[in-house]
């Protein structure tokens, strides 16, 4: 494999270990000529479905395009690249163990919503927001009352003051 950094022809294999979700193996690599290390996934090609889209054009399924939705849902949250990049191999493997030779974008959104209902709740409520284009507050707070009788309640966070007093 050729080194992204200075393009050597050569790299070397320094750790190679199957992913978390079973579906990849990740190798670490090191660059003789420069010195620098990078990562590389090895995974299976296999023929994802076409997405139909709601105006019945039809394209192929783009995980970058799927990862990039989600980090951008997910922009400024503490969750981790490793947890998205898991997100989006459970929605790579629903996709394939459907046997579906097209999937509807919107069935490609409930899945999304999925994830990051998992993943975290304000990411949901962005995403949700948009995916389902609400038209009023009350569809909006439709939305918050079912995340709020749907899983274990936090405490309510202590509010502090400009001084930094609770």
């Amino acid at each position: 494999m050729r080194c992204p950094f200075c393009r050597h022809e050569d790299t070397q294999v320094v750790d190679s270990r199957v992913s978390e979700d079973g579906a990849a193996i990740r190798r670490r690599r090191r660059c003789p000529e420069c010195d620098k290390r990078f990562t590389t996934y090895e995974r299976v090609e296999l023929a994802m479905p076409v997405v139909v889209k709601k105006d019945g054009s039809r394209v192929e399924f783009d995980r970058t395009k799927l990862a990039a939705s989600l980090q951008l849902a997910l922009r400024k949250r503490p969750v981790s690249a490793e947890s998205v990049a898991d997100a989006v191999a459970r929605i790579e493997y629903q996709l394939l163990g459907s046997g579906e030779r097209e999937i509807g974008s919107s069935q490609l959104g409930e899945l999304v919503m999925n994830e990051l209902r998992r993943l975290d709740k304000i990411a949901y409520v962005r995403f949700a927001s948009v995916y389902r284009r609400f038209e009023d507050v009350a569809e909006f707070q439709d939305l918050l009352q079912e995340i709020r009788n749907s899983g274990p309640q936090r405490p309510p966070r202590k509010r502090q003051d400009k001084n930094g007093v609770s």
